[in-house]
């Protein structure tokens, strides 16, 4: 079946060659044992700053349930990103990912951060937040299906569980939330009536309650006779015989 709609086939397109390669890369990693989780962040030392790049695609071999789980998310959140913010959803994508990796590397405990699980909650705050700042009907009800789905999410900025890296969760939170609102003048915005625009360029709107009394005035009649001026030759007398 071919789709015709760019946005819908983008929409499709990307978050699956995105899982695609995440799923090559998981499976490359468990069956022939790469260990790539030296690739993941590893905050304050210079050969973890490849991590910021490699981070969200390196998954734990030894827990199946880590990709499992991340899968489903990020394939509906960016798959959302794109159909609604199509003009910059690249822009908030990449610095969700460079950024929150960053502020790991910058910020969080020791050990090596793996996992998409940070671009997740960026998405997720994003979506969410951006709805809300533009009070966009088909918006705001994505916000609301988004928190519906994802709503639990925010228990994952904590430190509850060991060996989850919560610090990267609360960096893309952050993330998501700041660009909801850099970017609230960009992208899909309410649709305006006539008059807002008018206003915006400082077109003057036609006083219709003047034009309305006007035509619905009676006529007052003229003071002022019309005057009729004419001439006329006066007969003379016939003269007697």
């Amino acid at each position: 079946m071919k789709i015709k709609d760019t946005k819908t086939a983008e929409m499709l397109v990307y978050p699956f060659l995105l899982l695609a390669l995440l799923w090559s890369i998981y499976l490359g990693d468990t069956q022939l044992n790469w260990e790539l989780y030296r690739f993941g962040v590893h905050p304050r030392y210079l050969d973890g700053l490849i991590g910021i790049v490699a981070m969200p695609l390196i998954h734990s071999s030894s827990d199946f349930h880590h990709i499992l789980n991340n899968s489903l998310p990020i394939a509906l959140l960016l798959g959302s990103l794109i159909y609604f913010y199509r003009s910059i959803a690249f822009k908030v994508f990449a610095f969700i990912w460079l950024g929150t990796g960053l502020l790991v590397w910058i910020a969080a405990g020791s050990g090596y951060h793996i996992g998409i699980s940070g671009v997740i909650y960026g998405l997720f705050s994003f979506l969410f937040v951006s709805g809300a700042l533009r009070k966009y009907k088909p918006l705001m009800g994505v916000s609301l299906i988004v928190i519906f789905l994802y709503g639990s999410l925010i228990w994952g900025i904590l430190p509850l569980q060991k060996q989850v890296s919560w610090e990267g969760h609360l960096f893309g939170l952050g993330l998501g939330i700041f660009l909801a609102f850099r970017y609230r003048n960009e992208g899909p915005q309410v649709p305006k009536y006539r008059y807002e625009i008018e206003e915006e360029q400082g077109i003057e709107p036609p006083d219709l309650e003047e034009q309305w009394r006007k035509l619905n005035e009676p006529h007052e009649e003229s003071s002022t006779a019309t005057t009729i001026n004419y001439h006329f030759i006066e007969r003379k007398p016939d003269s007697e015989n």
